[in-house]
């Protein structure tokens, strides 16, 4: 009995490292060779607001849809292990026009897109009506165009065109036109953490909190994840419960929360916030990386067996998607054999 639970206890630890990666939104994935993802957020044209249970298709070149999916609560999608090539996103949400996109992934293996949906055209009783709730934030309104046109270039730099220093010149020029700007601090940081530059990306993080007054959740997330991923776990535990008390529909921020409690070995409690995750966010295959983590230490290998089978549906052919393949077989011939508990 003691050497197959130690049999077991070894394949555990196995397949958490295989499982454990870094957060999409913050250090994307590599798909392996042969393969790439494609991610983005869809945001209301106007006022920057995400765009919840947008439908998002993505076509080949000649048209022949590849996948399909609805934007999360946070505007967020995103498609794994798809073939290097040409692709077009279709966009489309009630009240808003569809649009389309082409996406180049023959040379990149990762493409982050920023989307922007224009509202249809209204009748004049239906824009007075809605007036107060389609306007622009007051932050918005308080800040000078020429912050608000070097801030949207900077994001395209950084999202379209992957020019991250040219980003950095425009998100700089942003905050010196408008110092309260606090989502440039944050999409400084962002570009940093991409070149691998975490200190000044926790500086520009806790320049965005301050920023703001201490009302920005997406801040507050990334700066929990930075000390997450270095191993400060308390610490990150307090910047993450502050960011989903400010943002509770910010699905990465209740997958985080509950990595640092798992960490902390509050395994309920990260259970809670990663089922919270899923519900905002069911097609983000690293939530299930974090239910498998939480079942393999409480040695439900069942669980573990349905969590990695839920990741390999969104994410089959990556790298760590033909890891799990192997690791699930490994599980399963245990419990086949009787091994099991």
């Amino acid at each position: 009995m003691n050497r197959h639970c130690a049999e077991f206890f070894l394949i555990a630890l196995v397949l958490a490292s295989a499982l454990l990666l870094p957060p999409l939104a913050w250090s994307q994935q590599n798909g392996g060779a042969g393969s790439a993802n494609v991610s983005g957020t869809v945001y209301m044209e106007k006022d920057n607001r995400p765009v919840f249970s947008a439908y998002v298709r993505l076509c080949d070149a000649g048209g022949v849809e590849v996948a399909e999916m609805f934007t999360s609560d946070s505007g967020e999608f995103v498609f794994h292990g798809i073939a290097p090539a040409k692709y077009t996103l279709q966009i489309s949400a009630l009240g808003f026009e569809t649009i389309t996109l082409d996406v180049d992934l023959a040379f990149v293996s990762d493409r982050g897109v920023p989307v922007y949906l224009k509202p249809v055209a209204a009748t004049t009783t239906e824009t007075a009506a809605g007036a107060s709730s389609a306007s622009v934030s007051v932050h918005e309104l308080s800040l000078p165009q020429a912050a608000r046109d070097a801030f949207a270039a900077g994001k395209k730099k950084m999202y379209v065109d992957k020019n991250l220093s040219g980003a950095l010149a425009d998100f700089q020029a942003t905050v010196t036109a408008a110092p309260g700007y606090y989502e440039a601090y944050y999409q400084m940081a962002l570009a940093h953490l991409t070149l691998g530059n975490s200190g000044e990306a926790e500086a520009n993080l806790r320049k965005s909190i301050a920023a703001s007054g201490d009302k920005y959740g997406e801040a507050e997330v990334g700066l929990g994840t930075v000390l997450l991923d270095r191993g400060q776990s308390a610490e990150a535990e307090k910047a993450l419960r502050r960011g989903v008390e400010l943002n509770p529909n910010l699905w990465l921020g209740h997958y985080e929360l509950g990595r640092s409690l798992f960490n902390l070995r509050k395994d309920s409690e990260a259970l809670k916030s990663a089922e919270r995750a899923r519900a905002l966010s069911p097609a983000s295959p690293i939530i299930y990386r974090l239910f498998a983590n939480i079942h393999l230490r409480a040695q439900d290998f069942p669980a573990v067996l349905a969590d990695i089978d839920q990741y390999l549906k969104l994410d089959p052919q990556s790298a760590a998607g033909i890891r799990a393949k192997q690791l699930r077989e490994q599980v399963a011939q245990k419990i086949a054999s009787g091994n099991g508990p």
